[in-house]
């Protein structure tokens, strides 16, 4: 049986079908009870949220599901140096945007003000509701954490884009690993290396992986169908986990005008860029992702970046400006079918039973 493997041993779920966490408030309650009821582990994420507000996200989970579901965190939440960030940047990061900035007739921002991290304050609400599975990224946890979720009976799931970081992550005594493949939808997790350098297809970093640890391994990146489940685990992998053709169906918190660009044919053209947040990210390719692109040194440290292009987004929006609108998507996206979760998860347990003549 496909569905019998040690991800589903361990988290006590039907299918090795995980759907993958969306930060930034994109992940719905609704969506990640849908596919936890279906058999699978639903995700959200929460690295934009309070410590209160997890706690009270957690509670609507809990009500909607009585299953297994996965609460995701970054481990590193910014990139701004100790000393700040210069007038100097700031000035040149105006220079570039000022255009579009004036094209949608908004004042630019001021500089950011300075940003403290969130981690340890939500890492003790992660520890005081006591998720059955919690998965992190951009980083490792330490010793104490890992050993506290050990001892409260959480399963924690770290996020590698390089072999390095699986070993890092298996080392540190995480439970199991995402190999997180370049052509997944949403930001690089990488955190030994520059995630420019971070790039490996999620089938050979799923490979490489495979060969050097011991404990499951979850594959992600390009995956949205039967058959492609079906690969992963032929080479390997315990489970799969699926980003972009759940965050485009109708249960996900993305726009509509998101959801339809995914099935658009603008999503045969995706791009990694840091023009809006930062951090390097997979999106459908848009004007100022083309315009800008090796311009990066310009652009303000994560989350400054996302802070000063917050209000050009809500304004590019409210003007229908799509083309100066980052949607994240990953490279599968002209290959969805399914805007509803159910008949997705359906279809998902569906191909793969198809494929190994279980049905």
């Amino acid at each position: 049986m496909w569905n019998r493997t040690r991800v589903t041993e361990l988290l006590r779920i039907e299918y090795p079908i995980l759907q993958g966490p969306f930060g930034g408030n994109l992940s719905s309650v609704e969506l990640t009870a849908l596919v936890s009821n279906a058999g699978g582990l639903g995700g959200y994420g929460l690295y934009t949220n309070t410590p209160q507000e997890i706690v009270e996200i957690n509670n609507k989970i809990k009500l909607a599901t009585d299953k297994p579901y996965n609460l995701n965190l970054w481990v590193s939440d910014h990139d701004i140096p100790d000393e700040g960030v210069s007038d100097e940047l700031y000035d040149r990061t105006v220079k570039i945007f000022k255009p579009y900035f004036e094209e949608l007739a908004i004042d630019l921002p001021p500089k950011p003000s300075p940003f403290q991290s969130r981690f340890e304050n939500q890492m003790q609400a992660i520890l005081d509701i006591r998720p059955k599975v919690f998965s992190y990224m951009f980083g490792i946890l330490s010793e104490d954490i890992v050993e506290q979720c050990r001892k409260k009976g959480i399963t924690t799931i770290g996020v590698a884009t390089t072999l390095e970081e699986a070993l890092a992550l298996e080392a540190s005594g995480t439970d199991m690993i995402v190999a997180s493949g370049f052509e997944a939808g949403g930001h690089r997790p990488s955190f030994l290396n520059t995630a420019e350098d971070s790039v490996t297809g999620t089938f050979v970093l799923l490979q490489l992986i495979r060969e050097k640890v011991k404990i499951p391994v979850i594959a992600a990146g390009g995956i949205a169908t039967g058959k492609g489940i079906a690969a992963a685990f032929a080479l390997g992998a315990d489970a799969a986990q699926i980003g972009t053709a759940f965050f485009a169906c109708q249960e996900s918190d993305a726009l509509p005008i998101h959801r339809q660009m995914l099935f658009s044919e603008k999503a045969q053209h995706t791009v990694l860029t840091r023009s809006y947040t930062g951090r390097l990210g997979r999106g459908i390719s848009n004007r100022i992702t083309r315009e800008l692109s090796g311009k990066e040194k310009e652009f303000l440290p994560f989350p400054l970046q996302s802070q000063f292009m917050s209000t050009l987004r809500k304004a590019a929006i409210e003007k229908e400006k799509w083309d100066m609108v980052l949607f994240w998507g990953g490279q599968i996206a002209p290959n969805l079918k399914h805007t509803k979760a159910g008949e997705l998860m359906a279809s998902l347990i569906e191909e793969t039973n198809r494929f190994y003549g279980e049905i």
